[in-house]
């Protein structure tokens, strides 16, 4: 009912500025022109005239532009928001010609307007352009979000739904971003700073030395990570492709060739799997390697790439998601997978070495391990259920069973177990890192056992990659890898509850 009566509305506000395009055609105004020479963003001037005492005029002049978002006294003050920031427009009669006034009557909320004129404090303090001149950029046809009902509408509205009415909701807010973005600064903000983010992570290991390159997008063969791809088609070579999972083999197969010992990609990735507050089918990841170090070093590296951004981007190491307080100072805690468990059920899984045993030992603290195939799939259903939740602040989980670590060289101390480490925080893991695989022989009996595993039905299981093997068997350096989850991070650096909130346009389901 709601939505019905929006659109009623919306229809009327349309039809009416509609006409107004004719009258500007009239004038002989041109409602959508080429450019504007501005040459001021609101926030310099805020910045610039900070000091300007409330009732000073200046001689100062300046051209601004921006979108129109709140107009009062029949347009006298009008407030312009640019990408840096509001300032205030005092229109009159006194300064614009009487073709400027008609024009200035036919402007819109969310209209795009360029102003010229001097600056000023008003009486009450509000630094303002004292415009001289008009002129009108694009010409918005629908109206702005919750800023277009007349308050008889909106009582009207709620009345018939029985609902506080509120048009910015999750459909709205994340089918239609540009309107989401026009209407709340914040959102304007996390986005912002998500671009610093990346761009902090990007000079941090361009600073250590670290080459940036790129990998193909489309592979021959899904790999990389145990993830269900999505499949395309090559019409030209008559052959299915595979979106990238993870750049991960050709990151290797980079490393083998020597092109540099510390590389990383700042890549988009796809896995066909399910969407919720972490997950979405389309997220960007950094993934990087540097030769002769190992998954110790990973775990130094990737604490203090985190806390330097942080530091950066938002000024402090210590940040607040929801009710917690997380603080990223290094150096972070860090626990192996099998003494994270011990130390919160008591059960230590390093003394069972069958699936039934460890099986078993799940269900005696009500987890359900029935359908795991091994011993290490047990370990890491347990830990996602007993111990993940918990651990608020930043720590690295680390030595994961082989049997869930296709990529991960075997632990020196014990063949059960792999020497990679992920990266929790909030509960979430936002990294997941190695050190790297480099026996090809290994590498290939990982590969059988994974292709086992597809054949008998896991969608989400590798194939065997000859052409990486054939790699590896010309030789790869002792190295540690890792990946980082950017969406994720970014939830975390901007308090933000949901991907969707990180994610410019997230995938969505069709509408009807």
């Amino acid at each position: 009912m709601a939505q019905e009566l929006i659109h009623d509305s919306e229809s009327s506000i349309r039809q009416t500025r509609i006409q107004k395009l004719t009258d500007l055609a009239d004038k002989g105004i041109n409602p959508y022109p080429y450019y504007y020479k501005k040459d001021a963003k609101a926030q310099d001037l805020q910045d610039k005239y900070k000091d300007l005492e409330a009732g000073v005029e200046t001689e100062d002049e300046y051209s601004v532009a921006g979108r129109v978002m709140v107009i009062r006294n029949s347009g006298m003050f009008i407030d312009l928001v640019d990408d840096s920031g509001k300032i205030q427009i005092f229109s009159h009669k006194e300064n614009l010609n009487p073709e400027q006034i008609a024009l200035l009557k036919l402007i819109d909320l969310g209209d795009i307007v360029g102003f010229k004129g001097t600056i000023r404090r008003t009486p009450r303090g509000e630094l303002s352009i004292k415009a001289t001149d008009l002129t009108l950029l694009s010409k918005a046809l629908l109206p702005l979000p919750n800023k277009h009902l007349s308050e008889e509408k909106v009582k009207e509205i709620e009345a018939k739904t029985g609902k506080k009415y509120k048009l910015t909701d999750v459909e709205t807010k994340y089918r239609q971003r540009y309107i989401d973005l026009i209407a709340n600064e914040d959102v304007r903000e996390t986005f912002r700073n998500r671009s610093k983010i990346i761009q902090k992570i990007r000079e941090y290991l361009i600073g250590k030395g670290f080459m940036e390159v790129e990998t193909p997008m489309l592979h021959p063969q899904a790999g990389g990570a145990n993830a269900k791809p999505f499949i395309t088609h090559h019409n030209a070579l008559d052959m299915d492709m595979f979106m990238r999972i993870a750049p991960e083999l050709y990151l290797k197969r980079l490393m083998v060739g020597g092109v540099s010992e510390k590389i990383f990609e700042i890549n988009r990735s796809f896995r066909n799997e399910g969407i919720d507050t972490r997950h979405n089918p389309e997220f960007t990841m950094m993934e990087l390697y540097q030769a002769y170090v190992d998954y110790n070093d990973m775990m130094t590296l990737v604490e203090n790439l985190v806390s330097t951004v942080a530091q950066e981007v938002l000024g402090t190491m210590k940040i607040q998601y929801g009710e917690n307080v997380i603080d990223l100072t290094p150096p972070w805690d860090r626990k192996t997978m099998i003494g994270a468990i011990q130390e919160k059920t008591g059960i230590d899984f390093a003394t069972t070495f069958s699936c039934e045993e460890a099986q078993e030992k799940a269900k005696s603290i009500g987890v359900n391990a029935a359908e795991c195939e091994n011993w290490g799939q047990v370990l890491d259903l347990v830990f996602e259920e007993k111990v993940e939740p918990e651990l608020i602040q930043p720590v690295h989980i680390y030595d994961y069973p082989r049997d869930i670590s296709p990529l991960a060289k075997v632990h020196r101390d014990n063949d059960r177990l792999t020497e990679r480490f992920e990266t929790r925080v909030n509960g979430w893991e936002i990294c997941n890192a190695f050190s790297e695989l480099t026996d090809p022989i290994d590498q290939r009996h990982r590969f059988e056992a994974q292709a086992l595993a597809k054949a008998n039905g896991d969608e989400e299981a590798m194939s065997i990659d000859e052409d990486y093997i054939c790699a590896l068997e010309h030789g790869a350096p002792p190295m540690g890898g890792l990946g980082i989850g950017i969406d994720r991070l970014v939830m975390l650096l901007t308090n933000s509850p949901s991907i969707r909130d990180v994610i410019a346009f997230p995938t969505m389901r069709p509408r009807d």
